[in-house]
């Protein structure tokens, strides 16, 4: 019993690699693959990244809460949810770049991938000093508001392949709902960079 919580940041570490690929490919991004899809076949890959997101998240949520549940916590799992996380967002990302330019959702994508691999320097480079920054609640929910306007972003990005109502109006307001949280997540994201830059700052003083 102990083992699920690794098992499902195992799965969700597949799930958002399988992701990527699916966009990768629908993008025509995957030799020998890309160039043998059928219209079809293609929204059908987009579908399939949605749903391997989704999933993703929903193991996200569990394997944490499992792990206190069972008294599972464990050094592999506390190394493997964060890259699992980094995966996931970052995979999702760069798989809905892949689908084609997006200039309305290019900075704020852009913003996150800043703040995600500048925080995760950060960690590298004062660990050695032994300074440690821990996950705070607001990066928690950051976590969540990225998923839930990623979900969105790649619902709207692939709204023909799960043939919702094509009204142009419709379509619309989905996108622009979905724009609002992207950039609602950017600047929360943004926010709790700060916060760790400065906890680190203090941490290590002047030296």
């Amino acid at each position: 019993m102990k083992s699920i919580p690794n098992i499902l940041t195992f799965i969700r570490l597949l799930a958002g690699v399988m992701m990527f690929l699916f966009l990768a490919a629908a993008a025509g991004g995957v030799p020998y693959v890309s160039e043998r899809l059928t219209p079809d076949s293609q929204f059908a890959l987009e579908r399939w990244a949605l749903i391997a997101f989704v999933l993703a998240c929903i193991t996200d949520f569990f394997d944490g809460w499992l792990a206190r549940k069972l008294d599972a916590v464990s050094i592999w799992g506390a190394i493997l949810d964060p890259i699992g996380d980094k995966i996931l967002i970052c995979g999702a990302i760069l798989g809905l770049a892949a689908l084609g330019p997006q200039p309305q959702i290019a900075i704020p994508f852009a913003l996150i991938l800043f703040r995600e691999f500048a925080v995760s320097a950060l960690r590298e480079g004062v660990a050695p000093k032994g300074v440690k920054i821990p996950v705070t609640f607001l990066a928690k929910c950051k976590t969540a508001l990225q998923m839930v306007a990623i979900a969105a972003e790649l619902l709207v990005g692939s709204w023909a392949a799960w043939g919702l109502n094509a009204d142009p109006d419709v379509l619309g307001v989905a996108t622009n709902i979905a724009h609002g949280i992207l950039w609602i997540a950017a600047l929360v994201t943004l926010w709790t960079g700060a916060q760790y830059w400065h906890k680190a700052h203090v941490a290590i003083g002047d030296d």
